[in-house]
């Protein structure tokens, strides 16, 4: 409460300078919180339905078992980098192959691909995960933009702040307490403002940091995994 009117009080008594700092920290704040809030929820999202897709996806055979049963939609990346290297994979088959691939018929098991067109589905397979890498990370920029910037426009706040009290006192010709400490208070609301912002913004983005490490962690386990089951159950012609 102390700490409250404090800031009120200094906020009041500091120059349009200060205040419209102030108001832009504020206003950073509100873009920080609503964009932690919409990440928090959108990675425990991620991190559930990838948890759940592991699961499903070790209970069956093939490679593409799950894909044909299931028809997964890529609401998440690890479905997404399954569903895109799934598609390219029965694109490079053979067109009689394909067919019995895809109507899971007795015989799908002689379907093989080249070396070369193994690392084609390799080569999709990694570039579908650098999108949905940077499709987790998304919104990560804003919320480290803010923690960093808050912290420097208060700095800032303060120093123009001290400088005018500074040119206050000169102007006065006194040096007295009573007449700077006002002035320097006031001019201590915007760092004080910026960092009330910044350390919480510091702690969510650590937090999600983690989460979002071992999403793409999973990720990029899983997408090896499926290239190297590829590459044993479908190569089998030369190059």
């Amino acid at each position: 409460m102390i700490l409250a009117d404090s800031l009120v009080n200094g906020f009041l008594g500091s120059n349009l300078m200060g205040q419209g700092i102030v108001v832009v920290q504020l206003l950073g704040s509100i873009v920080m919180v609503t964009t932690i809030i919409g990440k928090m929820k959108e990675l425990g999202f991620l991190s559930m339905a990838t948890r759940r897709f592991l699961r499903d996806f070790a209970t069956f055979g093939g490679v593409l078992e799950y894909y044909l049963q299931r028809r997964p939609a890529a609401m998440t990346g690890i479905e997404g980098i399954y569903k895109e290297t799934c598609e390219r994979l029965l694109k490079l088959l053979a067109p009689d192959m394909r067919s019995l691939v895809a109507g899971r018929e007795q015989g799908s098991a002689g379907a093989a691909l080249s070396a070369r067109e193994i690392e084609l589905v390799r080569g999709t397979c990694e570039h579908v995960l650098d999108d949905e890498e940077i499709r987790v990370e998304h919104g990560m920029g804003i919320v480290a933009t803010v923690v960093a910037f808050e912290p420097m426009l208060g700095l800032l706040g303060t120093v123009w702040g001290v400088l005018d009290a500074f040119a206050e006192m000169g102007t006065a010709g006194s040096a007295s307490l009573a007449t700077i400490a006002p002035s320097i208070s006031a001019a201590l609301v915007t760092t004080v403002v910026g960092l009330i912002i910044a350390i919480p913004g510091v702690i969510a983005f650590n937090l999600m940091n983690a989460s979002i490490r071992k999403i793409t962690s999973d990720m990029e386990g899983f997408a090896d995994e499926l290239t190297g089951r590829i590459a044993c159950e479908f190569q089998g012609r030369g190059a």
